[in-house]
């Protein structure tokens, strides 16, 4: 089934402007999922939300957020409140800025999203925009709301359309300098640089996604169909773990690892 848009608005750059529509990149369909049961019944337990004084349920309408500003003390708003936030930003994304694309790092995405154009009219402006981009190798940046708040968000041209990539906000990701400030800079030994590169040429492989496999989730869906049968399944000999800790020759593990690697082609 084609996985449908879930916003729809337009892409602006300066004064040329498309109507397009997002859609969401990533899916998790195909992932096993349980529900949580009763063990002695066998029946579906089932969430709700219950008032913290008296215990007693309470319905979807009778629910409110509240930001808290003290101890059981709340500011609440109400969905009227919400919508009167009114943005620009809610249906048009207005590239404003644009930068190489090798200068955002992967630590700052967030959710990739698909996006179309959403009426034949607006290819051409659309595929202009996207070429355009692709020419120069930058991205452009903007700001969207989505999922309820304004996000920053990276436009980068791909096929014949784009991705909407939401960014994570300035604060929201840790400056490197205090995880790695205390290594201590070294130059490799060359003997063992040069092991190191003949190591990863034997494991380079072509790029696929089924490289991306899931052998939690496949197992599991071998244990599944296995009960379903009826039959039993048992749980595996756990195996011997290597020993970790110990100092290494490092040019020896090195050596071991590039035949074994030549072994296994």
């Amino acid at each position: 089934m084609a996985a449908r848009s879930f916003w729809s608005g337009y892409l602006k750059l300066s004064l040329v402007t498309c109507p397009v529509e997002m859609t969401p990149a990533v899916t998790q369909a195909e992932r096993v999922r349980f529900h949580t049961l009763n063990e002695a019944t066998g029946n579906r337990v089932v969430s709700q939300y219950v008032d913290s004084v008296s215990g007693k349920p309470v319905a979807d309408d009778d629910q409110a957020r509240g930001y808290p500003v003290g101890e059981d003390d709340y500011v609440v708003l109400t969905d009227d409140e919400f919508s009167a936030v009114a943005l620009e930003t809610t249906q048009t994304i207005d590239i404003e800025r644009f930068v190489p694309r090798a200068e955002v790092g992967l630590v700052w995405r967030d959710r990739p999203h698909y996006l179309a154009p959403s009426e034949p009219v607006g290819e051409e402006a659309f595929s202009v925009i996207r070429e355009a981009m692709a020419a120069t190798g930058m991205v452009g940046l903007s700001k969207l709301v989505l999922y309820r708040r304004e996000r920053p968000v990276m436009i980068e041209p791909r096929g014949k359309g784009m991705i909407v990539w939401t960014l994570r906000q300035a604060g929201e990701v840790r400056d490197e300098k205090d995880v790695f400030g205390g290594i201590k800079p070294a130059a490799p030994p060359k003997d063992a640089m040069k092991l190191a590169l003949s190591v990863i040429k034997e494991r380079t492989v072509e790029w696929s996604e089924d490289l991306l496999g899931d052998r939690v989730q496949a197992s599991l869906q071998k244990i599944i169909a296995r009960k379903k049968k009826g039959r039993k399944v048992e749980a595996p000999k756990p195996k011997a773990e290597e020993e970790t800790g110990k100092v290494i020759d490092l040019m020896a593990a090195l050596r071991r690892s590039l035949d074994s690697d030549k072994r296994k082609r």
